[in-house]
């Protein structure tokens, strides 16, 4: 993989210069963009009545393989800013600076995520219970959260950054988990006509209500990053938190409302 890219003089001067690790960085930032962005898509895809959502396009044939392809793609970004998320807090957090290590790892549970992603695409015909699928991803996603914050709560940083810290970990799971559900589960569960029991739909509509919360709080916090690293004027920065959190603020009452039909 690395052979390839060195092939881009770009990313191959960096890599000189700069290292790897540099590369990583801002691959990082810039897939965080992209999932920023893809968020506030999704939110406002299932919430207009006249557009279906991002995995219910259907169309025939060869249209149909490219789309599968196109969503598959998507994956891609979506599995390297978590994974690569999850080693920064390896690094961060608890101290492995074993890096090499941790890239082979990450790069070995990319390539496995995306296997397996693929396979469900292709084979179409695969379902799971809703409620026994985001009761065990939740379950996870809830105690890598904990783990997290138990270390870190204690530390002189700011409750946004310890917010930060423990929301990516708890995206770490169910980010890629949701991806995954899109293909075991091909028809949302507001549209199957069938009743969900009264516990079962309050547990999942409480799983989608914490995701949405985990995510928009996470991409909102990752933006003003990117702002404060980048302007060094304190009111223009106040003024950009107040317009990121209006932002967020706006897409969680949409994804909200829609949330609450399910």
């Amino acid at each position: 993989m690395i052979s390839v890219l060195e092939k881009f003089p770009k990313i191959s001067f960096y890599a000189r210069t700069r290292g790897w690790h540099f590369i990583i960085a801002w691959g990082h930032r810039i897939t965080g963009i992209l999932l920023v962005v893809f968020v506030w898509i999704h939110i406002c895809s299932y919430s207009s009545p006249y557009s279906p959502g991002v995995h219910e396009v259907k169309t025939p044939g060869f249209g149909s393989l490219i789309l599968s392809l196109l969503q598959w793609v998507l994956a891609v970004p979506i599995i390297f800013h978590a994974l690569n998320g999850g080693r920064l807090i390896l690094y961060e957090i608890y101290g492995n600076r074993d890096e090499q290590s941790m890239l082979r790892w990450m790069t070995g549970v990319a390539i496995i995520y995306l296997a397996v992603l693929g396979l469900l695409m292709l084979m179409g015909n695969q379902s799971a219970s809703p409620f026994i699928f985001w009761l065990v991803m939740a379950a996870a996603g809830l105690i890598l959260s904990y783990g997290v914050g138990v270390r870190i709560w204690q530390l002189g940083h700011s409750i946004f950054w310890k917010l930060q810290r423990i929301s990516a970990n708890f995206l770490l799971v169910m980010i890629p988990a949701y991806i995954l559900s899109m293909h075991l589960s091909p028809v949302p569960i507001h549209e199957t006509g069938i009743a969900i029991p009264g516990m079962q739909r309050i547990f999942i509509q409480g799983v989608y209500l914490l995701l949405l919360a985990g995510s928009l709080y996470h991409a909102g916090y990752g933006i003003w990053s990117l702002v404060s690293d980048y302007f060094s004027s304190r009111q223009l920065r106040m003024g950009l938190a107040l317009l990121v959190t209006l932002v967020m603020l706006v897409f969680g009452w949409v994804g909200v409302t829609m949330i609450l039909i399910i």
